[in-house]
């Protein structure tokens, strides 16, 4: 489908549109659209048409807009966003099945089994509408299913299905359209945070049971006052090295009122580097702007005083950081030539028979791609061993060996890909033995109904003096009660004895470090009893 509607991949001249240079370089370049000034504006739909390939319906294509009421569908919204791509060669990004905001209160008023039924029937009808259209490529099949401390979003979705429901609304979207590719989408995870991460093991999660998780959105609605996150580039290119698509989805850049020269340099610094990442990373498919111009931003309703987040200002004019869309699209290099200083060198704490932790002092990048992060090598005569990346001045090595002396140094990347000199060498001998070993686990009810509950999380701490490389946690449910979906772990059930074991990303603890899973239960009505006896080994 996706190759039906993009450009070929040929070279562009230097003045083509945004379009045009994006599909050069074998990428997306779109636009959220609204269906008003859609209609009604002729500046409007020349811009849009003329420099993008892609576009999402801004709020056409959810919920509250395609089914107001319970099996009362209103595609005509959507169908003016689609008809418009498609007289365009234009893709459609459908946006967004399953969200806690702007979906009617007749769902969130539902009985959990009611609500199941209605999400999947939902999603049969929307996706099904346009499962045959060549234009509408692919879905945000759920939005925001995480808070910014990496925890599930207590949404009613969540309250009243558990985690199942994103499973199962993916599930679902696959079943409307086997050639749709679908997406989980989220904002303030362009670094690498304890929200990203959360996304992170969850889709490795969801992709080991087989769950058609397809790609991750990075909404990136940044602000130029709170400084741009250097390590995006690396951020999805660790997504992408779980097998998935990687898209920005909603990027706009905002700042405090009034505009001035220097914050339009700053915003257009952002745009070329939100560019400039997703180009970098192969599975990254494009940048989607969330509009286009200043005159129909969402923006200033939501954030007082700030504004003025897109490429064009009010009067459809261009700012300087359609300038940099365009020359980072057409440019097909970096302007940023210039390596970050060199770090400090590696000194050793905490030293054991297989664990030390490094810290250096820190380096500094003055090329405007900004410092994306450390790879720290063992030198060991011709071939130098990568012993981890980290971004941030420090790092916990694990897996080493007992009695042995390591030499090792540290290398700053920026988000341009430059690097720096190699810091000085740090030396340091590992400990005799194996050293002590140990873990325990404890498991949390998070929430519960008459006939049924979350445990999450179950944490899983290493209490000895050394590594581990994995680890295996054991409990017991309670009579009548039956496991119906996990997650960061592996679950196999024997009788009412569980047993769960890490996945590949989360078997190795350090010392005092701490990893959790989760999993949901369904018993008899009326019984309240939890599971016990967690073990871990």
């Amino acid at each position: 489908m996706l190759a039906a509607v993009l450009l070929p991949a040929t070279s562009a001249d230097a003045s083509a549109s945004l379009r045009t240079h994006a599909a050069s370089r074998g990428k997306f370049i779109g636009a959220a659209l609204a269906t008003g000034p859609l209609a009604n504006e002729t500046s409007y739909r020349n811009i849009a048409a003329g420099e993008f390939n892609q576009v999402t319906a801004e709020n056409a294509m959810k919920w509250d807009a395609t089914e107001p009421s319970q099996g009362q569908f209103n595609f005509s919204g959507a169908d003016a966003i689609v008809n418009f791509a498609t007289q365009n060669n234009m893709q459609v990004h459908g946006h967004t099945l399953v969200w806690h905001s702007q979906t009617p209160s007749w769902v969130q008023n539902l009985g959990a089994g009611a609500m199941r039924t209605a999400m999947q029937n939902h999603i049969s009808q929307v996706v099904g509408h346009y499962a045959n259209n060549p234009a509408v490529v692919s879905w945000d099949v759920v939005n925001e299913v995480f808070d910014d401390s990496g925890n599930l979003r207590t949404s009613f979705w969540y309250n009243t299905l558990g985690q199942s429901y994103i499973a199962d609304a993916f599930r679902a979207a696959r079943a409307a359209d086997p050639d749709a590719r679908l997406c989980i989408n989220d904002y303030n995870t362009e670094g690498i945070n304890a929200k990203s991460t959360a996304i992170y093991n969850l889709v490795a999660s969801l992709r080991q049971q087989g769950v058609p998780v397809d790609c991750v959105g990075f909404q990136s609605h940044l602000a130029i006052q709170y400084g741009f996150p250097n390590d995006f580039q690396q951020n999805l290119q660790r997504f992408a090295a779980l097998g998935v698509q990687v898209r920005i989805t909603e990027l706009d850049v905002r700042m405090v009122m009034p505009r001035d020269a220097t914050k339009d340099a700053t915003q257009a610094t952002y745009y070329r580097n939100v560019v400039n990442a997703c180009l970098a990373v192969t599975a990254c498919a494009g940048v989607t702007i969330w509009g286009f111009t200043d005159k129909y931003s969402w923006v200033p309703d939501t954030f007082s005083g700030q504004g003025a987040a897109l490429i064009y200002n009010e009067s459809y004019q261009q700012k300087p950081s359609y300038t940099a869309v365009h020359d980072a699209l057409a440019g097909g290099s970096t302007t940023d030539p210039t390596p970050p200083t060199t770090p400090g060198t590696p000194s050793a704490s905490g030293v054991t028979s297989n664990s030390a932790t490094l810290t250096w002092t820190a380096s500094t990048d003055s090329g405007g791609s900004g410092l994306a992060g450390y790879d720290v090598y063992r030198e060991q005569g011709t071939t130098d061993q990568l012993l981890g990346q980290s971004t941030t001045s420090s790092i916990a090595l694990t897996g080493l060996s007992p009695s042995t002396q390591y030499q090792v140094y540290v290398r700053a990347r920026d988000g341009a890909g430059n690097v720096s000199a190699n810091s000085a060498l740090g030396t340091f001998t590992t400990t005799t033995g194996p050293g002590g070993g140990g873990c325990t686990a404890t498991g949390t009810v998070q929430t519960q109904w008459a006939t049924g509950y979350v445990v999450q999380p179950v944490t899983v701490t290493n209490t000895g003096t050394a590594g581990i490389s994995g680890w295996t946690v054991t409990f017991t449910l309670p009579a009548g009660h039956t496991l119906t979906g996990s997650w960061n772990a592996s679950l196999t059930v024997s009788g009412q004895t569980v047993t769960a074991k890490n996945l590949s990303y989360n078997g190795t603890l350090a010392p005092n470090a701490s990893t959790t899973f989760g999993f949901q239960v369904s018993r008899p009505s009326g019984n309240t009893q939890t599971p016990s006896g967690y073990t871990c080994a």
